[in-house]
């Protein structure tokens, strides 16, 4: 048996995944995040463990005799976190997130003093990134950053509380924008950009490798047999890409999680930063990947829940498996800004189209489809090359009618699949199967079973291509409105 463990923003999750990679458990519990300022989003790393514990001691009240057999370990997490610890190893603070905006200025000093930057790192300076927090932190929070011993990302802080080891891998390291992607090594002139040294760092290893073994106290608390092997893990995409089995050059996959992701696998380091595109280390050596990113994909839908005063499930009811074609009504989901293509932290999003007659319905397809069309965008970025079919994962994926609203507005074939609301716990669990097995990664990371796939039909597909093309216009409208 084999446990993945995934740090999420709204939740942590834990899977279990049996010799044939079935996953036979799984636990999660919620987290919160803190926004006390605008563009500001933290949270308490100690809420990540707590959550954890808890998701594997119900895993071990359900499935004892499983979890005892359990040789492997994998962490995925939530990337670019900063979590801060001192000398003391105490937290110094709450960590910044991937989706916190707060360093955009510190973005663009880093593009200015340091043109070597996006051809070691592959990527444009963005606020979500790691190195520019931490800019933010010597302007405006000296006192902490002169205290600062070390630099973890969420999920390897985790593994740390679990395990006693610092360790990074490679697909998380990527978005620090400390790594020289290409080399698959920290490097010194971007580390030193921003202050900081090598000894600010975790040591560095590939996201199948054996890093450590889980701590015997832990071990006996969840009656393992004896502590098992942890892997480095992965960042929560690749960890999805291996859970999905794109581990090949040329696979893709479309994420409608918190956030949403547009994934390609590559065999080399194929970086385009000129259209906001990551070009990141694959979590399995010797391989690369390019992503979109979109920063509000399924979390788009639960602000329209939230707002709106009803459940997601009682949103989508009424609409049904399939619409006839686009909402009247236009929505950009810029709620915390956006990254590819436009690399844009104080843009917001909007309506448009709104009338005396504009009903829910109007305005939750609108939700959907803005996502989709954002989705679209991260398409035309990726270029030549892109996949034409996708995987779709994320809590997104239970939705027949956002998949169908997908494949039009892509024109893409879009692949509802099995277990796709586990990826990257699953993905993680997979990774700790080959750290404590030695299997290589096409024997574990297999393709999961496709329970419907949906193709563009010609018709709705014009008729979103043509409402897309105006849905790019009103990008101006939402940056000057923002303003």
């Amino acid at each position: 048996m084999f446990l993945g463990i995934d740090i999420g923003t709204s939740s942590v999750k834990a899977v279990l995944t049996d010799a044939d990679g079935t996953v036979s458990g799984s636990a999660s519990r919620p987290c919160t995040v803190s926004r006390p300022h605008p563009l500001w989003s933290e949270q308490e790393p100690e809420d990540w463990v707590v959550a954890a514990v808890a998701a594997v001691d119900e895993l071990a009240e359900r499935h004892p005799a499983a979890l005892a057999a359990v040789l492997g370990i994998g962490f995925s997490g939530q990337m670019h976190g900063a979590v801060l610890l001192g000398a003391d190893n105490r937290v110094l603070r709450p960590a910044i997130l991937w989706n916190d905006g707060r360093s955009h200025r510190q973005c663009a000093t880093l593009e200015q003093t340091l043109p070597t930057l996006r051809a070691i790192s592959g990527n444009i300076a963005m606020p979500g990134f790691t190195a520019p927090k931490l800019l933010w932190m010597a302007e405006e929070e000296p006192d902490i950053f002169a205290a600062l011993a070390k630099v973890l990302l969420p999920k390897a802080y985790v593994r740390w509380r679990f395990t006693s080891a610092m360790v990074e891998e490679m697909s998380d390291a990527s978005g620090t924008l400390w790594l020289d992607v290409g080399r698959r090594d920290w490097s010194d002139e971007l580390l030193a950009a921003t202050g900081m040294t090598r000894a600010h760092m975790p040591d560095l290893a590939e996201g199948s490798d054996a890093v450590a073994r889980l701590s015997p106290d832990l071990a006996r608390r969840w009656g393992m047999r004896e502590p098992p092997v942890v892997a480095g893990g992965a960042g929560d995409c690749a960890a999805s890409a291996v859970g999905l089995g794109a581990i090949t050059p040329g696979d893709g996959f479309l994420s409608l999680g918190t956030s949403g992701v547009l994934w390609r696998t590559t065999d080399r380091f194929l970086p385009n930063p000129a259209m906001a595109v990551h070009a990141f280390c694959h979590a399995l050596p010797g391989v690369w990947h390019q992503m979109g990113v979109m920063l509000s994909s399924a979390a788009s839908l639960a602000w329209a829940a939230s707002t709106l005063g009803a459940p997601e499930a009682e949103l989508l009811a009424p609409l049904g498996d399939a619409v006839d074609g686009p909402s009247p009504v236009a929505f950009l989901p810029y709620l915390s800004g956006e990254r590819t293509p436009h690399n844009d932290a104080t843009v917001r999003g909007l309506f448009a189209g709104l009338s005396a007659e504009t009903g829910r319905d109007a305005l939750v397809q609108a939700v959907l489809e803005g996502v989709a069309f954002a989705a679209r965008d991260n398409l035309v970025a990726l270029g030549e090359g892109a996949p034409k079919s996708f995987d779709l994962a994320g809590g997104g994926s239970r939705s027949r009618l956002w998949a169908r609203i997908c494949a039009d507005a892509l024109g893409v074939t879009i692949h509802r699949i099995e277990d796709g609301e586990v990826g990257a716990a699953l993905g993680a669990a997979h990774l700790g199967r080959m750290a404590a097995t030695g299997e290589p990664p096409a024997t574990v990371c297999l393709k999961p079973r496709r329970l419907e796939t949906f193709t563009p039909d010609p018709a709705r597909a014009e008729a979103y291509s043509q409402a897309w093309l105006r849905w790019r216009r009103l990008y101006p409208l939402a940056k000057e409105f923002a303003s």
